[in-house]
């Protein structure tokens, strides 16, 4: 990737809330004696469901699981036809920018706030995001190299009527260009087009769920494309997550559900391990949401490899959003996270 200066929502059940003390009514000592002891009662109480609940989720092992890298490219490969290929590449035009970040609460809609500065650009903010739509057609794709005779079974140009009358076309496919060109119209109609019709001459999207296996799948589909990859340290992104509430947070609707520590730094690690998969020369750089917010960020570099200007003092002038209640997570949330992010962080760059 690309050398540059690089927030979820912690999750309680719809049950639980946040401790603290009743509500009362007067200001006798006797009540606020009995308010003080009631609070620290549900203190307790509710922090040994929240200690029981995450390392119940943590002892489940739940995973979601999405091809690698290397396995996507070899199925890429299979369909590709090198003279074809090369050609329609040649004449692509489009340059979309894909933001996308290692989990929520990362600062992923202040980064797309400030590269939407530019009126020339719009970027989509997690289109579908809990369908996972890159990431099925990246898990479709990548079982192509299990087709037997896939080459075989492709068309050959100088194909006529007379000769597939008398062949074997039971299992005849169009060519993988074709292929390509179809799931690249899915895009083009579905984001492309509605950008352009009201006046923007680039987009793409921002999103929290998707990681260099999707990455790749669309630098297949947009040669020119751009790639912007955000990180957070994965206790400030949870810390964020947990004490906004969400009760809703998928990485994929219906099945993967991500409501706990365990599950969040699962998503984090797997997705910050994903960018060491990427090829040398992959179209990306690598921003960290620390630098972003510590004006460590070189945005005339960032605009001119982008090739768009960007007014970063506009978007950084307003907050928008601040979820954040704790001053630090809890001793059972940071031990869950430091052992199911470990690898990632230390992939990152960041401290337990």
């Amino acid at each position: 990737m690309g050398n540059a200066t690089f927030e979820s929502k912690g999750i309680n059940s719809e049950n639980e809330r946040p401790p603290g003390p009743p509500p009362m009514e007067g200001d006798s000592g006797a009540r606020l004696i009995a308010a003080v002891k009631g609070g620290v009662r549900e203190s307790l109480a509710w922090a040994r469901r929240s200690v029981a609940r995450e390392f119940w989720d943590w002892a489940q092992r739940k995973q979601a699981t999405v091809p690698s890298v290397n396995r996507l490219t070899e199925s890429l490969a299979a369909l590709q036809t090198p003279s074809l290929d090369a050609a329609n590449r040649e004449r692509d035009i489009e340059e979309p920018i894909f933001l996308l970040a290692t989990g929520w609460r990362t600062g992923s809609t202040l980064l797309q706030r400030i590269l939407v500065t530019d009126p020339k650009v719009l970027l989509w903010g997690e289109p579908f995001g809990e369908l996972a739509l890159p990431s099925r057609i990246a898990e479709m794709v990548s079982q192509l190299p299990d087709f037997v005779q896939l080459k075989e079974r492709t068309i050959h140009d100088n194909a006529t009527s007379s000769t597939m009358a008398t062949s074997w076309i039971a299992t005849l496919y169009p060519p993988g260009e074709d292929f390509r060109s179809a799931l690249r119209c899915l895009f083009e109609r579905w984001l492309g087009d509605p950008a352009r019709h009201r006046g923007f001459a680039r987009w793409g999207f921002k999103d929290v769920r998707l990681g260099a296996t999707e990455a790749q799948l669309l630098h297949w589909l947009y040669p020119k494309a751009k790639f912007v990859i955000l990180s957070r340290h994965p206790y400030d992104c949870y810390r964020s997550l947990a004490d906004s509430r969400w009760h809703h947070v998928y990485y994929r609707r219906p099945d993967v559900r991500v409501d706990s520590a365990a599950g969040f730094a699962r998503h984090w690690n797997r997705l910050a391990l994903s960018w060491s998969e990427l090829p040398n020369g992959f179209p990306a750089i690598h921003v960290k949401y620390e630098d972003l917010v510590g004006g460590r960020v070189d945005f005339r570099k960032l605009e001119s490899w982008l090739g768009i200007a960007v007014r970063e003092d506009v978007a950084l002038s307003v907050a928008v959003g601040h979820t954040a209640v704790r001053p630090r997570l809890s001793w059972h949330e940071r031990f869950i996270i430091a052992r199911e992010a470990g690898p990632g962080m230390r992939a990152l760059g960041y401290s337990k």
